[in-house]
C-alpha cells in the first residue's frame, strides 16, 4: 500500500523533538563529570558511579515504557501521552541537578545528584522511547524515513552544538561556580521544554501507518530482540560506538584545561567535533541514496576511528593537529548520528513483515536502554580511566597540579579508548544484511500471502 509523503511541516517539528534529546545526552556527558570532580569536590570513581547509575535505571525503565505505550490508547495515538510525561518531568529534574543546598560537596553532593539525576532521566525515558517509535509508525517508505531522519539529525546535531558549545559559556555567564551552573540548567532546561513541546504538537494528528500491538511484557521484547538479527547487530553496533563517542565527550574537558592549558578550548573542542556535521548529514544522506545505509555507516565509523587516533596524541601534538583530528572524527560522527537511527524503523518494518506483528515499541525500549547505557559508560569508564592514572580531583575556585600519570590517563580516555571501540564496531557491522531490496521482497511476500489468504 502507498502512503503519502510527510509534509515538511511535520519532518521539521518531529525533528525538534532532538533539541531536547540532544541536549539532554550532552550537557551531562559533556559538563556533569567535571561538574562533581572539579566544582564539588566527589572522587573520579564515586563520579563515574553518579553518571552512571541514573542511565543504568533508564536501561531497566526503557523496556517498561516501551511495552506501556505499546499498551496505552489515546485520541492521540499511543506516543504522544508518554512524551507529555517526558516534556514535562525532564526539564523539571535537570534544572534540580544544579540547585543543591548552598555548600555540600563530597559524598552528600553526590547523593544529592544522584537522586534528580534519576528524575530528569526518568523524563528522558517517558519521551524519548515512544520518540523514537514514531518513525516506524509515521511512513513506511525506505526513503522517507531516511529524509525524516535527515531533519532529525540535522536538528539533533545542531542541538549537541549549541549546547556543548553554549552549556559552558552560559555557566561562565552566570559568574561560574555553583551560580554558573544552576543559570545554565535553568536556561538549558526552558530550551528542552520548547523542543520537547514542539515534536509534541506537530506529530499528534498525523495517521500511524504501523499501530503497535501490545505484546506480553519484558520477556516478549527481548524474544523479538532475539529474533530480529538485523536489530541485534544494529544495536550491538550502535552500544558499542556510543560508548566511544560519550568517552571522548567527557574528556574534551579534561583536555582543554589540563593537556592544552586552557579552559575555554573545551568549547572549541566540541564544535570541532559536532560543526562538521551540520554540513555533512545532508552528504551522508547522499552516501546512503547513493550506495547504501549500511555501507555509509561503516564508511563513517571508519572516519571517526582515524580522527580518534589523531585525539590519542593529545598532549604531544600541536593544538592544530589535535583539533583537525577531532574534526574529521566529527565528519564520521555525522554519519553516525544518522545512519544508525534511519536503519533502526527499517529492521521494524523488516520484523512486522516477517511475523506479522506490530512491535515497535518493544523494539524502541531495548534500543534506548542500550543507547542510554552506551553513553552513560563512556563518562563512567573515563571516570575510571583517571581513577586508574591517579587523577586528583578539587573544588571550586582551587587548582591542582597532575601527576604525569593523569595526564597520560585524560590522552588515553579521550582518544585511545574511542578508537579502539570504533574498531571493535566494524566486524559487528559487517554482518548487517537489511537492505532495500531485501525490505522489498518482504513486501511482496506479505503481499503475495495477504493475496492468496484473501
Amino acid at each position: 500500500m502507498s502512503h503519502p509523503r510527510l509534509r515538511v511541516a511535520t519532518k521539521v517539528g518531529y525533528a525538534f523533538g532532538s533539541v531536547g534529546t540532544g541536549g539532554f545526552s550532552t550537557v551531562p556527558g559533556l559538563l556533569l563529570l567535571y561538574y562533581l570532580t572539579d566544582e564539588l569536590g566527589v572522587t573520579a570513581v564515586v563520579a563515574g558511579l553518579v553518571v552512571l547509575l541514573p542511565k543504568a535505571w533508564d536501561v531497566v525503565l526503557n523496556p517498561l515504557v516501551g511495552n506501556a505505550s505499546d499498551h496505552t490508547s489515546s485520541r492521540w495515538g499511543a506516543r504522544i501521552p508518554w512524551m507529555i510525561r517526558g516534556a514535562i518531568v525532564l526539564p523539571v529534574f535537570f534544572a534540580l541537578m544544579f540547585f543543591g543546598p548552598g555548600g555540600i560537596t563530597g559524598g552528600a553532593a553526590a547523593a544529592y545528584v544522584t537522586v534528580t539525576f534519576i528524575g530528569a532521566a526518568t523524563g528522558f525515558s517517558f519521551f524519548q522511547v515512544p520518540y523514537v517509535a514514531q518513525p516506524a509508525e509515521l511512513t513506511d517508505d525506505y526513503a522517507e524515513r531516511t529524509s525524516l531522519m535527515t531533519y532529525r539529525i540535522a536538528l539533533l546535531t545542531l542541538a549537541i552544538l549549541v549546547f556543548g558549545a553554549g552549556a559552558p559559556a552560559l555557566v561562565k555567564a552566570g559568574g561560574d561556580g555553583a551560580s554558573g551552573y544552576r543559570f545554565m540548567g535553568l536556561i538549558c532546561a526552558g530550551l528542552f521544554l520548547v523542543g520537547f513541546l514542539t515534536a509534541i504538537v506537530a506529530t499528534r494528528s498525523v495517521p500511524s501507518v504501523l499501530r503497535a500491538e501490545p505484546g506480553g511484557g519484558i520477556g516478549d521484547q527481548l524474544r523479538a530482540v532475539r529474533d530480529n538479527p538485523d536489530f541485534r547487530v544494529l544495536f550491538a553496533a550502535f552500544v558499542i560506538q556510543a560508548l566511544g563517542t560519550s568517552a571522548a565527550l567527557a574528556g574534551a574537558p579534561y583536555v582543554a584545561e589540563y593537556l592544552l592549558g586552557a579552559k575555554g578550548l573545551t568549547t572549541v573542542l566540541f564544535v570541532a567535533l559536532v560543526a562538521p556535521a551540520i554540513l555533512l548529514v545532508p552528504v551522508w544522506r547522499l552516501v546512503a541514496d547513493r550506495f547504501g545505509k549500511e555501507k555509509g555507516f561503516r564508511w563513517a565509523t571508519i572516519c571517526f576511528l582515524v580522527g580518534a587516533v589523531v585525539m590519542a596524541t593529545a598532549g604531544h601534538s600541536p593544538t592544530w593537529l589535535l583539533l583537525v583530528g577531532v574534526g574529521v572524527a566529527g565528519i564520521g560522527y555525522a554519519g553516525q548520528q544518522l545512519f544508525p537511527l534511519a536503519m533502526l524503523p527499517d529492521t521494524i518494518q523488516a520484523d512486522s513483515l516477517r511475523t506479522g506483528r506490530r512491535r515497535s515499541g518493544a523494539f524502541t525500549g531495548v534500543w534506548t536502554a542500550g543507547e542510554t547505557l552506551g553513553f552513560a559508560l563512556g563518562p563512567a569508564v573515563f571516570g575510571l580511566v583517571l581513577a586508574l592514572g591517579g587523577f586528583v580531583s578539587t573544588t571550586s575556585g582551587r587548582s591542582v597540579e597532575q601527576p604525569s600519570s593523569a595526564l597520560t590517563a585524560i590522552a588515553v580516555g579521550f582518544g585511545v579508548l574511542p578508537a579502539a571501540l570504533m574498531l571493535a564496531s566494524l566486524p559487528v557491522l559487517r554482518r548487517y544484511r537489511l537492505t532495500e531490496a531485501e525490505l522489498r521482497r518482504l513486501a511482496a511476500v506479505g503481499a503475495a500471502g495477504d493475496a492468496t489468504a484473501g
